[in-house]
């Protein structure tokens, strides 16, 4: 696992941004083989988006031949409601760029059949070949999308009940009332997002530093989802001051030094 840890919010999502960037342009996607992104909701990556937007707005990155998956739904919800992905998503990133209606992928919250909702989404992921790069925050209790402690970290899209904090956490979308938040909601599994090919994590601030610690200097267990990130191939975990400050004062250096001269 690559760790890369920045002074603050602005140069993670500055750095996750033109990471973003650069694996797309690299991979010179084509209508017949777009690259395939996997995005998520949440304060952390407004910045990257807002990045990303000016990006494409300076002509240095285009959309048209990317596809993108969104992480999560809250159950219940129209798409058009302020609190749905979609809404999120359009705010922060698909209104502003030249992306294409076909290639989103987002869950529909209200189906009436998750089941199928969620086979089909992990059926539209195969057939577009896989993810090329997951990206996600993190959530205090080392969530990624909506898998809380205890979630198998071979999970794939189901639906899965939120916890008191999570739904707490959320109230802000909801009149900061948490009787209004959805107790379920449909989310990719651990599974499916170290399926894709390269996954990218994001945390920043002191409220991630426990789960950074458990990412970087803990086991590998369902106690902290973050924590299988450890087994991938090509897993990226980045981080500010704030968010890296529990973590031994040795194991800062050495991720550091060994990033010195790395892009």
């Amino acid at each position: 696992m690559r760790v890369i840890i920045k002074s603050d919010y602005e140069e993670v999502t500055d750095w996750a941004a033109t990471y973003i960037a650069y694996r797309i342009k690299r991979a010179r996607p084509t209508s017949t083989k777009p690259f395939v992104l996997g995005l998520p909701m949440g304060d952390t990556p407004k910045g990257m988006y807002k990045k990303l937007v000016e990006l494409n707005r300076a002509g240095k990155l285009s959309f048209a031949n990317v596809v993108i998956f969104c992480m999560n739904e809250f159950i219940g919800l129209e798409k058009n409601a302020p609190q749905s992905c979609r809404s999120y998503m359009d705010e922060y990133l698909l209104k502003h760029v030249d992306t294409k209606e076909a290639n989103i992928y987002i869950l529909d919250g209200r189906t009436k059949n998750y089941e199928k909702e969620c086979a089909n989404f992990e059926l539209a992921i195969r057939q577009k070949g896989g993810i090329d790069l997951f990206v996600g925050g993190v959530g205090a209790d080392g969530h990624i999308a909506f898998n809380e402690p205890f979630s198998s970290l071979d999970s794939h899209t189901r639906v899965k009940t939120l916890t008191t904090e999570t739904m707490k956490a959320k109230a802000k979308l909801f009149d900061n009332d948490i009787n209004k938040v959805p107790h379920t909601v449909l989310t990719v599994g651990t599974g499916t997002i170290m399926d894709a090919k390269e996954v990218m994590i994001l945390a920043t601030g002191e409220t991630k530093a426990e789960a950074t610690k458990a990412a970087i200097e803990g086991s590998v267990n369902h106690r902290w989802a973050v924590s299988a990130l450890q087994m991938h191939r090509h897993g990226i975990y980045v981080c500010d001051e704030d968010a890296a400050s529990k973590l031994e004062q040795d194991t800062v250096l050495y991720l550091k030094d060994i990033e010195r001269n790395a892009y």
